[in-house]
């Protein structure tokens, strides 16, 4: 038996697995060092047996049960390996002087979905951070420089609209948990018990190729409400270190709302699912008017989960689609529940800085596990949106023809997505060109935006591309789109 003191301890009470206790758990064991032990002390008799199942699930390691009448004593030791020190933080930039706002998106514009890979320094220190063990405004430090390298490639690249590279975000969906009250990340191994298969669960996570202990999930606990700005520092400084114009998104309504509704969790602050969805729309409203106040030339919100509901097979073929865990309805309910969340977020923003983005997964590599489908299902949807820009997934076989998009509203852009991300091979320029004159005779030049099928590194710790495989297939694009302006006589 251990008889060191732990270096941390609660008491979870009558709590079982399924109803809150690994939260909590998490909640002690992150600022833990791993080797360094946490003592729970339960009198829920169902612990005994699920919890040593969950240790050996997130690699901590259970030393000891010890039990004193009704209670029961746990000691966990953190797992993981010895974590180096962190290199030393960049020296501060030079203070940027005051410029002139710059939010115009020419037609043919160039630009990423959002995510650029991270330094694996600046993975480190999100790792930190979320753990307790790195202060905020360190962390910003770290950050800053980071962006600093994401905004410089894609102006080599010859980008017309920057983003952030979203490098201060652990993925593009889950880091609003970190600044929303009454809301927690934990790792999604935690949240097993509160799905109906979980050892199916359990092997659809492999097709993250990354361990799934290091990917968190939002958990709700309360009313949802913004602590300062979602997106933090990511729009001011990024139009700081660039004079290009700067885009910034967001995830979805329906994507956090799914996300976030868990049964046994979230259903203990929300009665309903549309309840929980009521604030979401009015955090995602309130972030959105932030963004347009500050400078951003297009707010973009992630639907990737509209092709879960269209394109899964009936039966329980659930994706694990970037995220979101919530069990889905008849997709005839869930595309009218999506319609009005979307709606309910756009309506009165201006439809020439707001932009939608819809793919078929990004969390691996490998084609084979994304799903598969024309838009022709989703068209309807979109149609009925108030929102200037559709930024869709088009240079993969997956998504189908362009044809079906025809049907959008004529004063609305297309984002057309011209290179595969996924695929280490940068395609030629004459492939690129192709494709975006294909968009040009079908949507009309005005109305083409030019950019990857998706982001370059949806999870932090699982880009699906390296840097320098993503600064080529952006110049790749951005040559294509020279030519093509100066076929249709814009200005270069």
């Amino acid at each position: 038996m251990n008889t060191h003191a732990p270096d941390a301890a609660f008491d979870g009470g009558d709590l079982d697995c399924g109803n809150g206790l690994l939260l909590l758990i998490r909640k002690h064991i992150d600022p833990l060092r791993p080797g360094q032990t946490l003592e729970v002390r339960s009198r829920e008799p169902s612990v005994e047996t699920d919890l040593p199942a969950w240790a050996r699930l997130t690699g901590n390691r259970l030393l000891h049960v010890t039990r004193d009448g009704a209670s029961l004593r746990f000691l966990i030791e953190k797992g993981g390996a010895k974590l180096e020190p962190l290199p030393a933080l960049p020296a501060s930039a030079p203070p940027v002087p005051p410029r002139a706002e710059v939010t115009e998106v020419r037609p043919l514009s160039v630009m990423g979905v959002g995510s650029w890979p991270r330094p694996a320094w600046l993975v480190r220190a999100l790792h930190e951070r979320l753990a307790g063990r790195l202060g905020e405004a360190e962390f910003e430090q770290y950050a800053d420089d980071a962006v600093r390298l994401a905004v410089s490639a894609q102006e080599r690249a010859g980008v017309d609209v920057v983003t952030d590279g979203e490098q201060r975000r652990d993925n593009y969906a889950s880091f609003v948990a970190a600044r929303l009250a009454n809301c927690q990340l934990v790792p999604v191994t935690d949240l097993l018990p509160y799905v109906s298969n979980p050892d199916s669960f359990a092997e659809e996570l492999k097709a993250l190729d990354v361990p799934a202990e290091r990917f968190r999930h939002p958990a709700v606990f309360g009313p949802l409400a913004r602590n300062g700005a979602l997106t933090g520092s990511e729009l001011p400084f990024a139009r700081s270190v660039s004079p290009k114009p700067v885009k910034v998104a967001l995830p979805g309504p329906y994507l956090l709302t799914r996300t976030m509704w868990l049964d046994c969790v979230s259903d203990k602050a929300y009665a309903t699912r549309e309840a929980l969805a009521a604030d979401v729309v009015r955090v995602l409203r309130e972030e959105a008017e932030h963004l347009l106040a500050g400078g951003a030339a297009l707010v973009q919100f992630d639907e990737p989960v509209l092709t879960e509901v269209v394109f899964a097979r009936p039966g329980g073929d659930r994706k694990f689609m970037c995220g979101a865990l919530g069990e889905r309805r008849e997709p005839a309910d869930e595309l009218k529940f999506a319609r009005e969340l979307l709606q309910a977020v756009l309506k009165g923003l201006p439809r020439e800085r707001t932009a939608i983005h819809v793919c078929r997964g990004n969390w691996s590599r490998d084609e084979s596990v994304a799903l598969s489908g024309p838009y022709t299902p989703l068209v309807p949807l979109f149609a009925e949106l108030p929102v200037g820009t559709y930024v869709l997934e088009l240079a993969t076989p997956r998504a189908g023809e362009l044809a079906p998009l025809a049907a959008l509203p004529r004063e609305a852009r297309i984002g057309v997505g011209v290179v595969n991300q996924k695929l280490d091979r940068v395609e030629p320029i004459e492939e690129v060109l192709a494709r975006a004159e294909a968009a040009a005779r079908e949507f009309g030049p005005e109305r083409v935006l030019l950019n990857p099928d998706c982001g370059f590194a949806t999870f932090a710790d699982n880009p699906v591309a390296s840097a320098s495989v993503a600064e080529a297939k952006l110049r790749a694009i951005a040559e294509a789109a020279r030519v093509l302006r100066a076929r249709y006589g814009f200005a270069p």
